[in-house]
Parts: structure tokens; C-alpha cells; sequence
């Protein structure tokens, strides 16, 4: 009995299969055998096949009567091996002479059920080089020994990464492994593609698999067979796809007849594996005229959705590969097709809700990022074109007015590790970018003077611009114009477009800021000298001596030096515009004053701002220049302009689909949970979403939310490494603030505040989720969320718990909230109000009603209650889905229980109430009665089991030692007040009478034992 038994597959390969057999005769292990099976050649492949056989007793014939394809050739050779190890070899392919002989060895010394072996690919028929040192590489990459679930994982579950091939010809298999699985598979023809059925049986049998890669004996010749570079027309492709649906039916026919851990998750990734490859085997083999044609055959097999996620894959990828080379964007044909054909064939597709449409939808919103971004880059090429160029500094991702004269200056150290590739940068040609930690935008200034051919140079920052419209703005008191966003509203205010920018600076010579009056600015000080020496991490010696230094260089210029210093007036920022020759004779005249003081300056011990002195310096000495060359009498036609500072210049982003996060974490097996939480709330929303996940299903994922304005980076880092315990959830944060300025957001309720409304912008902040679970920060959760995800939402725009509290008190009194209700809010029936702590949004169906703007000036009412909830029970009466009262169980704060629920509560109300208590999923502390406030509010040692295991536990501690302490004072007061009508109160009167100097001295003492305590 033979150690190895190798199945050899031949189909009309006379040409080839001499190689192969003679490759096996020359090897040095001898102890194996050669199974040849024929599948029906209609050449001389078995006639060549037999005169080994004749010569090589270890080679043996078997014929099949008709082609059956390839995986009926592995069958037959699977149950005739008498081997205890099973090679599978491609007659066109072939091994090195110690092939086997390193791999009994690999197998003796690692034993495992599969190994998985490197191979040397031979590029043949067209196939270019650098196509098969790719393929060579995707290959051969290491994989290391996996066991159990995980050997069938790492070949087709896309979760876990990188996955290895599955080519059932770079394996040696334990050949009871390959009978058994062999036994199990299908009797029918399979081709193309066959390998992935059979190696996924294999797997999923397997207990255990060991890398070998760098063993590559197996030498493969790339494009012999189906795996060739020849061209492909429409129809041949078709049978192509039409195989590998066959392949992929034949798979998920055995997975339902082998249910297991991981097979239908495998099953999914190898499907979608199977699909992009035939793609690509599209853009290469396919002419693009055919495209259409052929993409038709995909969907027709394999699903509309899964031909849109492929086309826009493709697309995306293209453009990826171009703005991330250093060629030219030069117009692309093909990839123009590629987003025709995926604009059509997702169309419509928007309300998909399977796995296909998720990835197509997300592929697509990347793509047309990487569309945006080509564009900002092509405009970086014509950006030379320009004979106006005013340069933006900056170091780091802003937004940026769309124009072609504002050009983005990348600076700083990130040019090393992080270039933008839709922005210049200061590092190239003739710089000192090294010096811009002390040159500031004057390292901007440098290389524009020795690299930039242009009409006129100009010059920002990322947060200043000009001023370029005809309106004069009211200015701060240090003359800005102040304004938040770089938006479409700025810049049509600020004229920051080229028609207005070219209109403002055409005819004029040099462009600065203002000149302002020192002495109108807040502070002591009158003179620029003055004004330096007040700055706090600046040394007034410095100034000193660059003025000597200036003088020294440019001795013409020592009496408008020191005018200028104890003069009155000074423009600032280093901003300015002119034209290029003044432009050049300026930095002719600055630089090396700027120079000589980092020569002769020690500042080897300064701190970060200091260091940054040189980039100060040049706002002096441009006022010293330019008031030099008024006085020679330059003749220039100037202009001042307003400067415009914007406080909130970083770029804007919408969240990123979670499959671009986590890769394979896609909507069919996520749970999208959004919070809203200032700084100050860091450790209650801590506390809700810890408790959440310790109830959460393994099995899913959970996509967390944090929508803020404020929550600090060390904050939002520690929540990060604690909820790194749970692998099956992600949590991220979006500032908000940009989403809801301008909006007149107030509550009307202390205990509400303005993080209410951001459930509002959950449907734009998640465009690529049709549903989203919202939970307020004061809760915890005590089953699993995702059977609460779970519930159904045809056309109702939420799911919702009754609000016990809203409806006890429409029957309080004669009934003035019912009857607020409906004069107010406009409900039909006051009894069907929700209680929106706890929501299941329909964001799918909320777009439909309301944008988020619509939805935020609804909001922006002064006659509401109960502010974002009252406006969501207004607009989505009669569309709302009820849930059990268990997922939002309001605790009895102020004793509500009793006095209002108990007494005022419809009956079905308070039974279903009182049911949830006993068995309550999700407990809210609504109310003005919180855990950290009141040690013994109802329900509290719930809360407090989860909050003592989060990293802010002492802080929620803190904040009820305050809470209580605020109590304390008020209890004194009260005795106080009480003490004061006793005897007691009496002597105090006496000995210190109302407003005397010795009463205010004892009311210190008391606060301060007050304090103490």
C-alpha cells in the first residue's frame, strides 16, 4: 500500500501530460502511486498515458467512457486511491523532483488532516508576468495551523480576513478525509469552480489544517485550461457563470443536508468569493463592448444585487488604484462603463434588504467617495493653470471652499506618514518644510516663492480666509469676522468662490488684512512692542532681536523698523495677496532675517508656542517691509480686506457604513444601537450600553452609536479599551454640532437636555440602516436588544412603549394634558402617546415623512412639554407599533407608583405595568430621581451592579456624593430657618444682629463646616 496516492485529472492534454507523468517518474520519494483518470479525450492523452503505465507499474489508467468534468474525475480517482495521503495534479500541471518527498516528511513531522502548500506559477498563453507573481503571491501567503470550525472559516468566512484559497490541487489530504467527504458530494458534472465545492466539503470535515507554503513543489502553469488570458465572448462567459452557480447550488444543497457551526456563514462568503472572481475574469477576458452582455450573465445566475456589488466593486476599486499611484488621472474609458453599468444595475435597489444589496450599497457610497476625491485631486492638476493661486496651509483634514483658486498646502510632520493627495505640499522642490514647527505658514510661503509660476500669490490658513464679498461684517474685538462652518452659506457670505475672488483682487497690486488700532484691542497696550512683550509664551528679547537683525540686513529699512514697533497700527495672520514678482521680492527680504535669527537664537528649550516664534516674527516684519515700500514710494494700488475666522474648519463626515469598519459585519446579523451623551453623562451611558452588551446575543453584532457634541478624546479612548471586551460590538462617536447649529433647540424641562434631539438625526447618520434601535443614556438593559431590534415595522415609523406617566396624567384633573394633547399636539388620541426613551426607528419610512431639518424646526417649537417626544407622538400617531411595557420599565420616581399611576392610570395600564416590573428587559430612571442623585431610588441596585464594573464607577459615586451633599445644605438651611424663631436663634440675633460684619463672619463658618462635611 501506497504512502501517497496522486489523482491525476486529463482531459485532451496530449501536449502536456508527458510532463507531468515524467515529473512524477523523477521523483526521489518513491513510495506513491499515479492515478490517471481520462475523462473521454478525443486525442492521444490516453494512449500517451498507457505507455507509462506499461513502463510504471505505480501508474495506473482509469477511463471514463464520456467527459464528465473535472470533479467526476476527482471522484474516481478519490475512490480508487489506496494511499493514506491523496495529491490531486493537473496533468498540465507538474511537480519538482522532491516534491513528495518533502511533503511525507512535513506530514510526518506536522501531522494534520489537510496541508495546505505553496506553488510556483508558470505564466503561459498570455498571461503576463506581473499576473502571475500576483496570483503566486495571493497564494502562497502563510496560513499557519487552524483546527476544528476554523479550517473552513479561513478558506470561505469573510469575518476572519484575509482568506486562503481553496484549490483542492495545493493540498495533500488524509485519504480517509477524501473518501468520506467525496462520498458526500454530488454525482453531477461540476466545472469551473469545482475546487470551491470540494475543498468546502473537505474543510468542513477536516479537523485540522497546517501551512506549508514555502514548500512550493507544485509547479503551476497559469493559463493552460479554463484559467487562461484568452478572450471570452458573451456567451462562453455566460456557461462560465452558469458552472459556478451550479458549484455554489451543489454546495448549499450539502450544507442543508450537514447543518454545522460556521457553514452558512462559509457558505455565504464562498458564494460571494466565487462572484468576483467571475468579475474579474469580466474586466480582463470580456471586451468592454460586451460588458453589458455579460454582466446580465451574472445577475441571471447569480443574483441582480450581487452583479451591482461587482460592478461597483470593480468600479471602486479602479479609481482606488488610480488616486493611489503616481500616474497622470488621465480620462479611463473603461471605468466610465463600469459606473454606467453600476448606476444601472442598482437601480431601484435602495430598498433592498438582503446581504447583496448591503454590499452594493455600501461598494456604491465608496465609490462615489473615491469619485469626489479623483476630482479633488484632477483639480490639484490644474491648479497650476491658475494665474491666481492663493494658498491654504494647513496640517490636517479640513473642509475647503469649493474653488480652483484656494489651493490646499499640506504642512508638517504628517507629510511623512499621511499625504493628501488632493492637496499640495510644502516638502517638494526647493523647501524648508522641516522648519514648519517654527516657520508656521511661512514654510507655505518658501515654497511658493522658488516652485510657483502664477499672476498672483495669496496666502491663508485653514481657519482665516479673506473677506471677498462687497459686505463689510461687524468684527470681534480683535477686527475678525467670526463664523463657524467652511459651508456652502459661508461661502457664498464670504464670496470665497473664484468669480468673486477674481473680481475682488484683479487690478490691485498687494492685498492685506486690516490695519487695526492696537490701542482698540482688549489689553494694555498701544505699540506693537508693547503687544509682544504682553504675550504669555513669548519672549519679548526675541522681538528685540530680530529688529536688530532686520536693521542689520536691510539697513535702509532701521527707521520704518522702529516705527513701526512703537507706532500704533499692524496688520496680521501672514496673510496677504500679490502679485508674484512683489510677491518674490518679499520673501527675497524676509527669509534671511528669519534665518539669521534661527542661527543666532537658542531655542532649544522652548516650549511648543515659543518655538513657533520665527512664523510670529514674520507678522512684524511684513508690516515693516510693506511700510518700507509705501515710504520708497512703490506706487502699488493696495486694498485691506476683512479676516475671516472660522471656529470649526475640520472636515465634516458622515458616518461610514459598519461594513467598512468591521468587514463582514453586515445589517443581516448587526444590531445598530444609537445613545446621545454630553461629557458629562460619559459614565451613564457607559453604564447603559456595559449593561446592554452583557445581555447581548454572541452570535450578533452590535453597531453603537454615540452621538455628542462635546465627549472628550481621553473619554472617548477609555470607553473604547473597556467595550474592546466584547468582539461582537464596535463603538463609535459622532459630533453632532455641526448637525443641529442654527436650530433654536431648548427644552422646557431641567431635566431634559439638549442630546434629546439627536434622535432626530439618526436617519441621515445612518443612511445605510432602514431601522435603528435609539436608547436613552439613563437606563440599563437587562435582556437582549436584538430580539427588541427584531420587531416588525412594515409601514409604522416607530416602535414604542406606552407612557404610563403621559396617560395617568390625562386623567388627572379635569384633564388638561389630554386636552394639551389634542389642541397642542394635535392627537386624536391623547391615550396613545409613547413613551420615546426606548425607540425602534423606521429611518427608511422617517426620511420618507420628514427630513432631519423638517423634523429639528418641528422640534424647535416653544409651546411643547416634552419637547422631541411630544413632536415624535404628533407625527407618528396611527403609525406606531406598541411594544410590551417590559423594554421600558420607568422606575417609581417622587413615588409616582402610588400617588399617580395606581390612582389615575387606565386599568390596562397599570396591569400591564405592574407585569413588566416582574420581568423588566429594560429599566428606565426617567425622572429627576437617578441612581447618582438618590443612593435609594427605585430599582437602583440594578444599575449599580453594572456601573461598579466600568471604568467611571468613583465618578457616578462622586456625583452622588454631591448630590447629597447639595441635599445636606438644604436640610441646614431648613434648620437654620427654623433655628432662627428659637431661643436659640434668639442669641445668635444678639450676639451678631442682621448685616453686621461679625454676622457675615459666622455665616463663613458655618459654610464652610457646611463644606467640610
Amino acid at each position: 500500500m501506497p504512502t501517497i496516492s496522486v489523482v491525476v485529472a486529463a482531459y485532451n492534454i496530449e501536449d502536456w501530460i508527458g510532463r507531468c507523468l515524467e515529473s512524477l517518474a523523477a521523483q526521489s520519494y518513491r513510495d506513491f502511486e499515479a492515478i490517471v483518470v481520462d475523462d473521454g479525450s478525443t486525442d492521444g492523452t490516453a494512449e500517451a498515458v498507457a505507455r507509462f503505465a506499461d513502463a510504471d507499474a505505480r501508474v495506473k489508467l482509469i477511463s471514463h467512457e464520456r467527459n464528465s468534468g473535472r470533479h467526476a474525475v476527482r471522484r474516481t480517482g478519490a475512490e480508487a486511491a489506496e494511499g493514506a495521503w491523496v495529491l490531486f495534479l493537473d496533468g498540465d500541471d507538474e511537480l519538482a523532483p522532491d516534491m513528495l518527498e518533502t511533503l511525507a516528511a512535513r506530514a510526518q513531522a506536522a501531522p494534520a488532516d489537510m496541508i495546505h502548500y505553496g506553488i510556483a506559477v508558470v505564466g503561459e498563453q498570455g498571461v503576463a508576468d506581473a499576473a502571475a507573481e500576483e496570483f503566486a503571491a495571493y497564494v502562497n501567503r502563510p496560513s499557519g495551523r487552524v483546527e476544528g470550525e476554523m479550517v473552513l472559516a479561513r478558506i470561505c468566512d469573510e469575518r476572519y480576513g484575509q482568506l486562503v484559497d481553496w484549490r483542492v490541487t495545493q493540498r495533500l489530504m488524509r485519504a480517509d478525509l477524501v473518501k468520506r467527504a467525496f462520498s458526500q458530494m454530488t454525482d453531477e458534472r461540476l466545472d469551473r469552480s469545482e475546487d470551491a465545492y470540494e475543498v468546502f466539503v473537505l474543510a468542513a470535515l477536516a479537523g485540522s489544517e497546517a501551512g506549508a507554503e514555502d514548500c512550493r513543489g507544485y509547479i503551476y502553469h497559469y493559463g493552460i485550461g479554463v484559467t487562461g488570458a484568452s478572450a471570452l465572448t458573451p456567451e462562453e462567459y455566460g456557461v462560465h457563470c452558469r458552472q459556478f452557480a451550479e458549484c455554489y447550488e451543489a454546495t448549499r444543497a450539502w450544507v442543508e443536508a450537514h447543518p454545522g457551526v460556521g457553514h452558512a456563514a462559509a457558505l455565504a462568503g464562498m458564494r460571494r468569493k466565487m462572484i468576483e472572481l467571475l468579475v474579474n475574469d469580466m474586466s480582463v477576458r470580456v471586451a468592454p463592448e460586451s460588458w453589458a452582455s455579460a454582466i446580465g450573465h451574472v445577475a441571471e445566475h447569480l443574483g441582480e444585487h450581487a452583479a451591482a456589488y461587482e460592478l461597483w466593486r470593480n468600479a471602486r476599486d479602479r479609481i482606488y488604484a488610480r488616486i493611489n499611484s503616481d500616474a497622470p488621472l488621465a480620462d479611463d474609458a473603461e471605468l466610465d462603463l463600469l459606473l454606467e453599468l453600476a448606476e444601472e444595475a442598482s437601480a431601484g435597489i435602495a430598498d433592498g434588504a438582503d446581504s447583496d444589496c448591503e454590499r452594493a450599497l455600501i461598494a456604491r457610497r465608496q465609490a462615489r467617495q473615491h469619485l469626489e476625491e479623483r476630482e479633488k485631486m484632477r483639480c490639484v492638476e490644474r491648479f497650476a493653470d491658475e494665474p491666481i493661486r492663493i494658498f491654504v496651509t494647513s496640517h490636517k483634514r479640513v473642509d475647503m471652499p469649493a474653488s480652483d483658486i484656494l489651493q490646499m498646502v499640506q504642512v508638517g510632520p504628517a507629510l511623512a506618514h499621511d499625504r493628501y493627495r488632493d492637496a499640495l505640499h510644502d516638502d517638494e522642490g526647493d523647501s524648508i518644510s522641516a522648519k514648519n514647527p517654527m516657520y508656521c505658514e511661512m514654510t507655505t510661503q518658501y515654497w511658493a516663492w522658488k516652485n510657483v509660476a502664477c499672476d498672483y500669490a495669496g496666502f491663508c490658513h485653514y481657519r482665516r480666509y479673506f473677506n471677498f464679498s462687497d459686505t463689510v461684517y461687524p468684527e470681534n474685538e480683535y477686527g475678525e469676522v467670526m463664523g463657524d462652518y467652511i459651508d456652502e452659506e459661508a461661502c457664498r457670505r464670504y464670496g470665497l468662490d473664484d468669480e468673486s475672488i477674481r473680481a475682488c483682487i484683479e487690478g490691485y497690486d498687494v492685498i492685506t488684512t486690516g490695519f487695526k488700532t492696537l490701542a482698540d484691542f482688549p489689553g494694555d497696550f498701544a505699540t506693537p512692542r508693547e503687544h509682544y512683550a504682553q504675550a504669555p509664551l513669548l519672549h519679548s528679547a526675541d522681538l528685540e532681536l530680530m529688529a536688530e537683525i532686520a536693521k542689520r540686513l536691510h539697513p535702509d529699512c532701521a527707521a520704518d523698523v522702529d516705527a513701526f514697533l512703537d507706532g500704533g497700527r499692524s496688520c496680521f495672520c501672514n496673510m496677504y495677496i500679490m502679485r508674484k514678482p512683489i510677491f518674490d521680492e518679499y520673501c527675497a527680504w524676509v527669509f534671511p532675517v528669519l534665518d539669521a535669527f534661527v542661527e543666532e537664537r537658542d531655542m532649544s528649550r522652548y516650549s511648543r508656542e515659543a518655538l513657533r516664534t520665527p512664523g510670529h516674527l514674520a507678522e512684524r516684519l511684513f508690516n515693516i517691509w510693506y511700510a518700507h515700500k509705501l515710504r520708497e514710494g512703490a506706487g502699488w494700488k493696495t486694498k485691506e480686506l476683512q479676516c475671516v475666522h472660522f471656529t470649526a474648519p475640520d472636515r465634516s463626515w458622515d458616518l461610514e457604513p459598519l461594513g467598512l469598519i468591521k468587514p463582514g459585519a453586515e445589517r443581516s446579523n448587526t444590531v445598530p444601537v444609537v445613545f446621545a451623551a454630553d461629557d458629562g453623562y460619559v459614565p451613564m451611558v457607559t453604564t447603559t450600553i456595559h449593561s446592554m452588551l452583557a445581555n447581548a446575543n454572541p452570535e450578533l453584532f452590535y453597531d453603537i452609536v454615540v452621538l455628542t457634541s462635546n465627549i472628550s478624546g481621553e473619554h472617548r479612548a477609555e470607553m473604547c479599551r473597556f467595550f474592546s471586551r466584547y468582539p461582537n460590538a464596535s463603538v463609535r462617536f459622532e459630533d453632532v454640532t455641526r448637525r443641529v447649529a442654527g436650530f433654536a433647540l431648548t427644552t422646557n424641562n431641567e431635566h431634559i437636555t439638549n442630546e434629546t434631539y439627536y434622535r432626530f438625526l439618526v436617519q441621515d447618520l445612518l443612511p445605510d440602516y432602514d431601522k435603528v434601535l435609539y436608547l436613552d443614556s439613563d437606563l440599563i438593559v437587562l435582556g437582549d436588544v436584538a430580539e427588541l431590534f427584531a420587531t416588525e415595522l412594515a409601514d409604522e415609523l416607530v416602535a414604542a412603549v406606552s407612557d404610563i406617566d403621559f396617560v395617568s396624567q390625562c386623567n388627572v384633573g379635569a384633564g388638561e394634558r389630554a386636552d394639551y394633547a389634542r389642541e397642542v399636539l394635535g392627537m386624536a388620541d391623547p391615550y396613545a402617546y409613547f413613551q420615546a426613551g426606548v425607540l425602534v426607528l423606521n429611518t427608511r419610512a422617517m426620511r420618507k415623512l420628514h427630513t432631519t431639518r423638517e423634523w429639528l424646526e418641528l422640534a424647535s417649537r416653544g409651546d411643547l412639554i416634552y419637547n422631541d417626544q411630544d413632536v415624535l407622538n404628533a407625527e407618528c400617531e396611527g403609525r406606531v407599533r406598541f411594544l410590551d411595557m417590559r423594554w421600558n420599565v420607568v422606575h417609581n420616581c417622587n413615588d409616582r407608583v402610588n400617588w399617580l399611576f395606581n390612582a389615575f392610570a387606565p386599568v390596562a395600564s397599570i396591569d400591564a405595568y405592574n407585569a413588566a416590573r416582574a420581568d423588566a428587559q429594560i429599566v428606565h430612571y426617567a425622572g429627576f430621581e437617578k441612581p447618582w442623585n438618590v443612593a435609594s431610588c427605585d430599582l437602583a441596585p440594578a444599575y449599580w451592579r453594572y456601573a461598579r464594573e466600568t471604568p467611571f464607577y468613583e465618578q457616578l459615586l462622586d456625583e452622588l456624593v454631591r448630590a447629597r451633599m447639595g441635599q445636606v445644605r438644604g436640610e441646614l438651611d431648613d434648620v437654620a430657618r427654623v433655628a432662627h424663631r428659637t431661643d436659640f436663634g434668639r442669641m445668635i440675633d444678639a450676639l451678631a444682629p442682621e448685616d453686621t460684619k461679625r454676622r457675615q463672619v459666622m455665616r463663613k463658618i458655618a459654610r464652610s463646616i457646611i463644606k467640610r462635611g
